[in-house]
This record gives structure tokens, sequence and C-alpha cells, in this order.
């Protein structure tokens, strides 16, 4: 009898042993900006090193689409290249009667790629904003050889399409411009193609070459690098984003901190974007 007792304790102590194990098992979810997911999985592979009790699942999609998914619930975290939308805030705000917050947790300096092979290294953001809405359509109109440009951009769910169209080209994009899922698409079309130019992230740019970027025609041209981000030369930069439903609690709050912490801030500079603080 005593021995049974003592089968039934030890039995007992296991399931609770193993149910223990369960329930101390963390899943943080992270969804949205294509910009922000070699950035974001490198983040979450140093944090589960350290803490293998946490699990974190990062997917791109873009911006729009991790937003959407942070107002339908699907995941824990949004990560946007572009500010949230009035609209969007307000979908949030309706549906868990909380506001959301925003964390800014990283900067970037948004690339113009050009093909290695091009002549032109420099244009203004007049020039950029006419060549991407279709007024300039032949490299010879900004210093360049006689040849048609070729047109690589975001599709209208990204940020960094958003970005660039309200900051560069200021109206409706050309239709001759081609749309691809990611800015690693952008760069492998860029490189292929001698008389094209695409946008993006300044982490993609390799095997292209980035055009330095003025701010008007008398200004001096700036590649997106540190210095030029953190001082502000460099005329296309941005805050990268990271929205929740809520205040962060938990693991999730321990994650966030981590991110914004000196290690989480030292791996920005090694994946090629800039550190917030």
């Amino acid at each position: 009898m005593k021995t049974t007792k003592l089968k039934i304790a030890a039995i007992l102590l296991v399931i609770m042993a193993i149910g223990y194990s369960f329930t101390s098992l963390s899943k943080i979810t992270i969804k949205g900006s294509d910009t922000m997911v070699i950035l974001s999985q490198q983040w979450a592979e140093a944090y589960m090193k350290k803490h293998p009790e946490t699990t974190i699942q990062v997917t791109g999609g873009g911006s729009g689409v991790g937003l959407a998914a942070l107002i339908n619930g699907s995941t824990d975290i949004a990560n946007s290249s572009r500010p949230i939308k009035p609209s969007e805030l307000e979908k949030i705000k309706a549906k868990y009667k909380k506001s959301a917050i925003e964390i800014a947790c990283a900067k970037d300096g948004l690339s113009v790629f050009l093909n290695k092979g091009n002549t032109v290294s420099e244009l203004t953001i007049q020039q950029l904003g006419d060549i991407f809405s279709g007024k300039i359509t032949n490299w010879k109109q900004v210093g360049g050889a006689d040849a048609k440009i070729q047109l690589y951009g975001r599709e209208s769910s990204s940020g960094t399409f958003e970005f660039f169209k309200e900051h560069v080209v200021k109206t409706d994009f050309s239709p001759t411009c081609q749309t691809l899922p990611g800015t690693a698409a952008i760069v492998n079309a860029v490189k292929k193609d001698k008389y094209s130019i695409g946008y993006g992230g300044a982490a993609y740019a390799e095997g292209v070459k980035d055009c330095k970027v003025k701010k008007d025609a008398k200004s001096k041209g700036y590649l997106p690098t540190a210095a030029t981000i953190k001082n502000k030369t460099y005329p296309i930069s941005r805050y990268l984003y990271m929205y929740l439903k809520s205040k962060p609690t938990g693991d999730t709050k321990a994650f966030i901190d981590w991110i914004l912490g000196p290690e989480g801030q030292k791996m920005i500079v090694t994946v090629g974007y800039f550190p917030v603080k």
C-alpha cells in the first residue's frame, strides 16, 4: 500500500513537472515590415539563445500586413517601416478598448539602388520623384547614357512604398514601375539590369551601388551611412517601429527591453541599420 502511494506521488510529481515546463514556455509572434525581417530574425535568434524558455516567431509580408494582423489579433508585435495610420489606431482602440503602443527601435537610411555599371551616381530628391512618377524616362535627362529607365519598387502594402511615395515621389508612381515582393527582390533585379533603379532599406544593398542623394540641385550628395543618418544630412531617413495593442508585459516586455538595451542596439549596426539611441 505504501509502495502504491509512493508510485502515485511520483507520477503526480512528473505530471506537475511536465505541466510546469509547458506553462513556463512563452511564444512571441512578430509580423510585418520586410525591411525589418533580417534584423528581427537576428534579434530573435540571439534572445532565444539566452532565453530558451521563450520562442519568437518572425514573419514578413509588409508593414500593412503586420498592422492588419495586430488589429485582428493574430500577432503580438507588428513591425512597421512607417508610422501607424490614424485609421489603424482607431480600429485597435475600437476592438481592444486600449491605445496602441509605438516603439521606435531602429533608424534606416532608405537607399536608392543603382546598377554598378550605371554612370549616374547622384540624384536630387526632385529628380528621383520625377523618375519614379514617370516625368523622367531616360537616363540622359539626368546626365547618364541614352537609355530607358527601368523602375523597380515595392507593393502598396509596404511601409517602404508609402514612405517613398510620401517623401520622394509626392504623387502616383509611374504605371511602368514594376512592383516586387520585398527589397531583396528589388536589389536582385537592379543587379541584373544596367539601366534600372530601385529603392529599399539600406541593409539590403549588396551587389548594387547606393545612389548619393541631394536635397536639391545646390546641395551636396550623401550616401546613407551611420554618420549621415545621425546628423540628418542624408535626406531620406526614417525610424523603424514595433507596434503593440497595449503596454507590453512579461516576456514580451523583457524582449523589447533587451532590443532597446545595449546588446540589441549593437546588433542593428551589424545588419546595416542604425541605433535609435
